[in-house]
Formats: C-alpha cells, structure tokens, sequence
C-alpha cells in the first residue's frame, strides 16, 4: 500500500464516523497564539508574553525566547527551551516570547505507520489525507529516526537584524538512531504571515536532552497523533516596536527561507 493511501485509509475512516472534528460535548480548546510570525521576520523578538501565562492557554506547541534565544517545543505540559549549543533545556516560568503558539492537545486521529518515511513524503501524505486546507492541525509524532536534521537560532543583540538574515547563520545538528518526538502545526495558505503556511514542526529527543527547528528527517515505527480544530485565538503586543512596525508587504519568500 503506498504511503499516501495508508494515511488517506485511516484519514477516511475517522471522518466516516464523525470523529475527525471534536464530537458535541468533547471541547474543542482551539489554538493560542501570541504574536505573529510576521513581526518575528521584522526583528521584533521581545515580547511581554511569560511562559508561566502561556502554560494557561496549552500544553503542547511550539515558539521561541525573547531575543530569539533558542527554539521551543512544549508537549505532555512540558516546556523545553533549545538553545544555540542544540541542547535541550527546561524553560523557566519568567522567560519571555515573542512569538508562540500553543494548545491543549486533545488528538482525534491516530495513524501507526511502521515503514519508512521521510518529512517530504509525511507531508504529501498528510496533505493528500486530510478533509481541508482551511482548518488549522497540529500533529504530534513519535518515532525512530535514522536521521532528524534540525537548526536552533542563536541569541541576538540590539538592535535586532529580520530573521532572514538571523537564519544565514543558524548552527545546525544532525542526529542519527534516535528515538524522539515532532510537535508541529499545520497552518492554511491564508494564514501565511499570522503563522507559517503549511508545516511548522519542532523535533526534541527521547532522552529530553537535544534538538530543534525541523529540516529533514527520515523515520519509522511511527505513532501519528493528531488534533484537527477550526479555532484560533490570537493575541499581539500592545506596546513596543510591534505597534510601528511595517507587517503590510508580503513576506512569503523571506518565510519560506527563514523558515527552511
């Protein structure tokens, strides 16, 4: 069976019985989101956002620090900071973001996948599997890894260059036979700019000790979860270089390279 058609099967299954959505009486908690990524390619990298106030809004997602110290990845209502150095660290309650986003994941969909499978294809295969581009996913992915090819930014200094140019020197790790977990988003086309159009996906090791913004990977004996919501609640600065900053042009091209 060809791997779009094993995800599309299982895709299928689920909506068939009206359980890919929340069904009436189990809440559909909805996305957070401080900040937009946007304002995080415009160099705006300091936010009032503390880590303590956004483990109200979730337990799983991912973000960044104020001066762009490092990437961060939250699941099972752990916080974990992924520093320059691509070690793994535990996030203090007073840390700041400027940019996160973040839920309480609540996954309606399952997918064991044992074969190999590479981030290209997972995402062909997810893409070709679910009901609509115009709902928001995220997806959480355990798995053995041959190889997961991640990036961290390092901290930045005033005043702030766009993280365009902050990515042309972003140190990046390979790590190869390690067990591990993806967190990640999928967001529609149109929200290109409020957040990362398409796959936005964070990798942290099994032992909790290293890694970061996904590259590449090639994986197996994978565990799928996934939590489909139409909800997104947003909340940006209301003070700071945020309210005078230029978010009007289109930045998909300096996403798409910042990002990948």
């Amino acid at each position: 069976m060809a791997i779009d058609d094993a995800f599309i099967k299982a895709f299928r299954t689920h909506r068939q019985r009206g359980d890919l959505f929340h069904p009436p009486g189990r809440e559909d908690n909805g996305l957070f989101q401080t900040s937009t990524i946007g304002a995080l390619m415009e160099g705006i990298y300091d936010g009032e956002v503390t880590y303590r106030e956004l483990a109200t809004h979730g337990d799983f997602g991912l973000g960044t620090f104020n001066a762009l110290d490092g990437e961060m990845i939250a699941f099972d209502g752990r916080y974990y900071q992924m520093k320059s150095d691509g070690r793994a660290y535990p996030v203090s309650p007073d840390a700041k973001t400027p940019f996160a986003v973040v839920m309480f994941f609540d996954p309606t969909v399952k997918v064991i996948w044992e074969e190999l499978i590479d981030w290209k294809q997972f995402q062909q295969a997810v893409d070709k599997a679910v009901p609509s581009r115009n709902v928001f996913y995220a997806v959480k992915v355990r798995a053995l890894f041959d190889y997961v090819r991640v990036r961290t930014v390092p901290r930045q200094t005033k005043p702030y260059p766009p993280l365009v140019e902050v990515a042309k020197h972003q140190p990046e790790y390979t790590h190869e036979g390690v067990e591990g977990t993806l967190v990640g988003f999928r967001f529609p086309d149109y929200a290109q700019g409020l957040n990362v159009a398409g796959y936005h996906v964070h990798f942290l090791t099994a032992g909790l000790d290293a890694g970061g913004h996904v590259l590449d990977f090639r994986m197996r004996d994978a565990t799928i979860d996934i939590d489909v919501t139409s909800e997104l609640h947003m909340e940006v600065p209301e003070c700071g270089d945020f309210l005078d900053a230029d978010l009007s042009k289109d930045q998909s091209e300096d996403i798409h390279r910042a990002e990948n």
